[in-house]
């Protein structure tokens, strides 16, 4: 078992998934019979808009995936909060006055959406923390290794200034919301890979994650340090990372620095093709999105032993200890392994990603 600490800084490995197995898993046996039948609804709430994951892979598979494990009998109940956390607070009570089975919940912010978990247990709802962890009492916790995340975004950048990083390289660092606790741990992450290796001359923690404000952070860090002595850029997403390019051309620059992302938006990945990004990381969001309709679907149908086996890691939330959770891998994706990342996984297929303008970029990694 794996606990982590998401209040504070923790010390990250990468975790092989546990998968589906059943090894040593306590519980109740799954031949008991379940607390509820096939017609169940699945609560989904999701942040915002401003990532194309959301919308686009997040909640198609989740929902695809519920029907498959109920004989297309569950149904999911969806609402985005498109960063507006009151407006998350609002869908989120509605599903407990539509009186669904069970939330899983990415919370927009996780201090403010407290009273709403807590509302959700008082009327007997579970709810599961989707991709960033909500305070209150949450019955279970999905997401990435947050600081592993951070780490490989960190190793990453000092190993695209050729392995010759020096104290005397200055970089920005372009961090995600203060109001988002995965942020926190990105940014920790990352830390501990770049302190005493560069000199940190300029860092942001962006609002709402906004490419449109990490455009604004990164024009005030061009006039502050100076286009040419930038070196690098730790970008904690690719949409932030959009709007550092956006700023870099604005201020002149024509060969971009090594810029670091997350997410593997397909922007991005074409940023990558084309030399303007140095790298994003992967995060599998059909395994992240599955596990998380699985964890659904057996909590609420009594399936205890297979919820176990999809929760072996723990997590205290600031409110919260001894979560059940489970921590995805990632991968490091630049453009040496494009085709055995997001196009192996079907995330996109090439020729959504070799358009006309990158076909020259594509040719010449061999991406057909």
């Amino acid at each position: 078992m794996r606990r982590i600490a998401i209040s504070v800084a923790a010390t990250s490995m990468s975790v092989m998934l546990a998968g589906c197995g059943v090894l040593n898993a306590t519980g109740s046996s799954d031949d008991a019979s379940p607390s509820k039948g096939d017609d169940i609804t699945v609560g989904l709430l999701l942040p915002e808009k401003a990532n194309t994951r959301y919308e686009q892979f997040d909640y198609p598979i989740f929902k695809t995936k519920v029907e498959s494990l109920t004989n297309k009998k569950g149904t999911v109940e969806y609402a985005n909060a498109e960063a507006d956390a009151k407006k998350q607070a609002s869908q989120m009570q509605k599903m407990i006055d539509d009186q669904v089975d069970v939330i899983v919940l990415d919370a927009v912010d996780a201090h403010t959406i407290a009273d709403s978990v807590q509302k959700a247990d008082d009327a007997g709802i579970p709810v599961i923390a989707y991709d960033r962890l909500a305070e209150g009492p949450i019955d279970a916790y999905i997401s990435f290794d947050n600081e592993l995340v951070g780490e490989v975004q960190g190793r990453s950048l000092l190993e695209s200034l050729d392995g010759e990083a020096s104290i005397t390289d200055k970089i920005v660092m372009m961090n995600g919301s203060s109001t988002d606790p995965n942020a926190k741990q990105f940014k920790a992450g990352a830390l501990s890979e770049l302190k005493g290796k560069v000199t940190i001359a300029k860092s942001y923690d962006t609002k709402d994650w906004k490419p449109e404000n990490a455009q604004a952070n990164m024009a005030e860090a061009i006039n502050a340090i100076g286009a040419g002595d930038i070196k690098a850029v730790y970008s904690a997403n690719d949409g932030m990372a959009g709007g550092i390019v956006k700023a870099l051309k604005a201020a002149g620059v024509t060969e971009m620095p090594p810029i670091t992302g997350q997410d593997a938006e397909l922007a991005a990945v074409q940023r990558i093709l084309a030399g303007e990004q140095y790298m994003s990381v992967y995060k599998s969001y059909p395994d992240e999105a599955e596990n998380a309709a699985e964890m659904a679907v057996a909590k609420v149908q009594g399936k205890d032993i297979q919820f176990d086996a999809l929760t072996r890691d723990r997590v205290d939330s600031p409110t919260t200890k001894d979560i059940p959770a489970q921590l995805v891998p990632v991968v490091a994706l630049t453009k040496d392994n494009i085709e055995d990342t997001v196009v192996a996984d079907a995330i996109y297929d090439v020729s959504d990603i070799c358009t006309a303008e990158f076909a020259a970029a594509c040719e010449a990694v061999k991406l057909k």
